[in-house]
C-alpha cells in the first residue's frame, strides 16, 4: 500500500514537535534492564551509578537542548525509541557527534 504524501508531511511535523523538548524516558526501568547485562559489578551499585549518569545527561541536555539543529534532534531522538531502552546518555552523545561532525 503506497504511502500518500500528506502521511509523510503529518509524521515529519510530528518528529519535529516531539523534538521541541527533551523527551522523557523512564530512567528507571531503563537502567534495570541495562543492569541484567552488567558483569562484575554489583546490581545496587551498576543501578546507582546508571542512574546518576542518566539524570546528569538530562540535566545536560535540558540547558543545552535549544542549541542543537531541530533537525538533529528529531534524528536522534528517533534513533533513541528504537530498541526499547532508550538511555540520555546515548541521546546526549548522537547529538555531540553530530555537532562534532559539523
Amino acid at each position: 500500500m503506497p504511502i500518500s504524501i500528506s502521511m509523510i508531511v503529518v509524521s515529519s511535523q510530528l518528529v519535529v514537535a516531539m523534538a521541541d523538548n527533551v523527551p522523557k524516558f523512564d530512567i528507571a526501568r531503563n537502567c534495570k534492564l541495562d543492569v541484567a547485562a552488567t558483569v562484575g559489578l554489583s546490581v545496587d551499585q551498576s543501578l546507582k551509578s546508571c542512574i546518576r549518569d542518566e539524570q546528569q545527561a538530562r540535566q545536560q541536555l535540558a540547558s543545552r537542548w535549544s542549541k542543537f539543529p531541530a533537525a538533529n534532534r528529531a534524528n536522534c531522538t528517533a534513533n533513541e525509541s528504537v530498541g526499547g531502552t532508550p538511555s540520555y546518555v546515548s541521546l546526549l552523545t548522537c547529538l555531540q557527534l553530530d555537532q562534532w561532525a559539523r
